[in-house]
């Protein structure tokens, strides 16, 4: 019987992947509304991992980093998504009248735009909060940020994205 000794590198990203890998994969699915974009992320930020060396934030804070990584890396797939041109998938230029889920998929879609537009601090905040429901004690700790300062960032955050919305839907009239 062989033993196979696994370097200690390997051993803790292994235990990094076990422990975040699912944070990693609700973060960027809540930001980008689709499966394969969260897969996508989870794979391309692991890889990284294993590429170089680990950064100093990863050891004092892995879920704190990995939590950034995955909103910016989420939030990049957005920004490029919407730059891209639809023309190549005609299919787009023929629906129908939308139906509930396809208007609740519209709408989840201008939310995943709108906070794109976010400066990325106040992205992670906002998905912080209403996607992963932690309280502004919890974020200010994963931040290292005062509660006032993720609270008022958060209000702000929210005021903006309203505005984001309602300019959105009137660029669709």
């Amino acid at each position: 019987m062989s033993t196979v000794l696994i370097s200690k590198p390997a051993q803790e990203f292994e235990t990094i992947f076990k422990e975040h890998a699912r944070l990693v994969y609700r973060t960027a699915y809540g930001v980008t509304g689709s499966h394969e974009d969260a897969e996508d992320v989870l794979q391309t930020i692991f890889l990284q991992l294993i590429r170089r060396h680990y950064p100093p934030d990863l050891g004092t804070n892995p879920e704190a980093y990995l939590y950034r990584a995955a909103v910016n890396s989420s939030l990049n797939i957005i920004r490029r998504r919407r730059r891209d041109v639809l023309v190549h998938d005609i299919e787009y230029f023929h629906i129908s009248a939308p139906t509930d889920s396809t208007n609740s998929e519209l709408e989840a879609r201008r939310l995943y735009q709108a906070i794109a537009e976010l400066k990325p601090e106040a992205a992670q905040i906002v998905i912080l909060r209403y996607m992963h429901n932690k309280s502004d004690a919890e974020i200010a700790r994963m931040l290292g940020k005062s509660r006032g300062t993720v609270a008022l960032k958060l209000f702000r955050s929210r005021a903006r994205l309203k505005k984001l919305l309602v300019a959105n839907l009137g660029d669709e009239r």
